[in-house]
């Protein structure tokens, strides 16, 4: 009963986080395996519940006419069948040392959030915007990350959409949650015809996220875009080095 509740509650923060900043999916790895979750199933457990819970926050956000459906369309062409790439290449792959990679990669995300140079030239911005190549190709790594670490690749979508193409903070967060519903699905796919994944955990993990999900999205329309921002990258960097450092003894020992 304990163990239940507490994926569920985890579930649930992980989905306000999801639906504030459009980032969650990567930090469900992290909350499913200090909830005593095994490594592999830790990582692709969370997927099941992304997909419904990226849809109910990417229509809300739509709904508030947030999401830029040009970039979102372009990012799904070079992220789509990148994602199947790595959901395969993850059976290669320690599970401890997919929860180690998805801890740095939160906290490089989260510091160079918070640099103070984070905003991009405008007019340089403005050329990646109109660049389908540009965009594309980006994408191509996102979605092998994506599907390497079971996510739907917000922890690497909203920077990307802010750093690189000058989106402010409620239009990245609406953008990335609207391609990660799609991208969510050739990961749980790929990884459900592998036998990866737990549904007992999946369930018990979806019960509180898809909520969850709903309720970030009312409290993101809520805070202005540079608050919004600065707490995310706060957030990120924050639990990122305390995750971090938890899995380090693992792979030493």
């Amino acid at each position: 009963m304990q163990w239940t509740l507490a994926i569920t509650l985890g579930g649930l923060v992980v989905g306000v986080l999801y639906g504030m900043f459009g980032v969650g999916s990567a930090l469900a790895t992290p909350v499913l395996s200090l909830a005593g979750v095994a490594p592999l199933a830790a990582v692709v457990g969370p997927l099941p519940g992304l997909l419904p819970g990226s849809a109910a926050g990417a229509w809300a956000h739509a709904r508030a006419g947030h999401v830029d459906w040009r970039i979102a369309r372009l990012t799904l062409v070079g992220a789509f069948p990148a994602a199947i790439l790595g959901a395969v290449a993850s059976r290669w792959i320690g599970g401890p040392a997919l929860l180690l990679a998805s801890g740095v990669m939160l906290f490089v995300v989260g510091t160079r959030v918070l640099r103070r140079d984070a905003t991009p030239d405008p007019q340089r911005a403005a050329r990646r915007r109109g660049s389908a190549g540009f965009l594309v190709t980006t994408a191509i790594g996102v979605g092998f990350a994506s599907g390497l670490l079971a996510n739907g690749g917000g922890f690497l979508l909203v920077p990307l959409f802010l750093l690189a193409l000058g989106l402010d903070m409620h239009v990245a967060t609406a953008t990335s949650l609207t391609v990660a519903t799609s991208l969510t699905v050739p990961t749980l796919a790929t990884h459900a015809l592998l036998g990866d994944i737990d549904w007992l955990v999946a369930g018990w993990f979806a019960l509180g996220l898809v909520p969850g999900v709903l309720v970030g999205t009312r409290v993101a329309g809520r805070v202005a875009a540079p608050t919004l921002k600065v707490a995310f990258g706060v957030v990120l960097v924050a639990f990122a080095t305390w995750f971090t450092l938890r899995q380090i003894p693992a792979l030493v020992g």
